[in-house]
This record gives structure tokens, C-alpha cells and sequence, in this order.
């Protein structure tokens, strides 16, 4: 019997949060996918939050599904990342998060088409990113994922909280 996932892995600790998440590294003829964020100047992985009751892997193969349209499958595990940096997003803006994120190399179809350019409610676009293109991509080692894939897992660390939290209200 299959378990179905519970809430999303992202929880009130003290005064932030503690999130756990998978990312995708999806790369096609010398490009990352990634997707362009709302919030900022800046592109981020193809992934989401683990549910409860999944693991990382099932996580990674459900958010790319629901974020591409694609089936794909996990060629395997490239970086286990620790992180501490302020929340952009909505919700939690402002808030310090620690991030616990798994991110895998996926298989990538010879068929691949995305459903649609853009995710979600439109506001955010899919874009295909090469290792020199001058643009800010998190995780901050994806050019090192697409130019010198590591035949062992990385674990990254980084502290991110030495930027000042924001002070724009109009996330709230």
C-alpha cells in the first residue's frame, strides 16, 4: 500500500524555519532549467519541499512532474546542501531559515517539452541557463553541477544570513 504524502517539511523553529526540500538538476544539450523567481533577480533549481511520508527521491521525481509535466527519473544524488538565509517569499518573508536540501541529477527524456513556459500562477518562466551566462543561480553551485559533475556526493555549507533581512513590506 502507497503512503500518501502529508504536509510539506517546512516547520516553525524558534522564530524560523526549518525546511527540508529537493532540487533538480536538469540539463539538456549544456543548459540548466531553472526557474526565474517573482521575488528577486535571480533563478533557482526545479524543485519544492518534501512531504511527509515521501523521501527525497520520491519528492524529486513528484515536484518535477508537477512543475514540468515530465516523468522523469533520479540518475542520482550530486549535492546535499545546509543553509541559513533570510525568506523572500511571502508567506515567511524576512523570516531566518535553515534549509536542508537534496539535489539530484535526473534523467532527462529525449522527448522532454515543458507543459508550459511559465509555473504556477505565471508569474514565474522556466529559462534554460548556461554555466556562462552572468545571471544568479541557487544553489550557488549549480555552474559547478552543469560544468564539473562530481562523481561523488557533495555537501555544501553556507551561511547566508550575513545579508541584512529584508525590509520590504510588500511581501507581507
Amino acid at each position: 500500500m502507497e503512503t500518501i504524502p502529508g504536509p510539506d517539511m517546512c516547520v516553525p523553529c524558534g522564530d524560523g524555519l526549518l525546511n527540508i526540500r529537493v532540487g533538480a538538476i536538469i540539463i539538456r544539450n549544456g543548459k540548466a532549467l531553472m526557474v526565474k523567481s517573482k521575488f528577486g533577480d535571480y533563478c533557482y533549481s526545479v524543485g519544492g519541499r518534501i512531504k511527509f511520508g515521501e523521501t527525497a527521491e520520491q519528492a524529486v521525481v513528484r515536484e518535477v512532474f508537477e512543475e514540468t509535466g515530465q516523468k522523469m527519473t533520479v540518475d542520482r544524488l550530486g549535492y546535499i546542501s545546509e543553509v541559513y538565509f533570510y525568506n523572500d517569499g511571502t508567506k515567511h518573508f524576512g523570516k531566518p531559515v535553515y534549509e536542508l536540501a537534496f539535489y539530484f541529477y535526473m534523467y532527462v527524456p529525449e522527448d522532454f517539452a515543458l507543459m508550459s513556459d511559465h509555473l504556477g500562477d505565471g508569474e514565474e518562466k522556466f529559462v534554460w541557463v548556461a554555466p556562462d551566462e552572468p545571471k544568479t543561480l541557487y544553489p550557488h553551485f549549480m555552474r559547478e553541477a552543469l560544468t564539473v559533475p562530481k562523481p561523488y556526493v557533495v555537501h555544501d555549507v553556507r551561511d547566508d544570513r550575513k545579508h541584512a533581512p529584508f525590509t520590504d513590506s510588500s511581501h507581507n
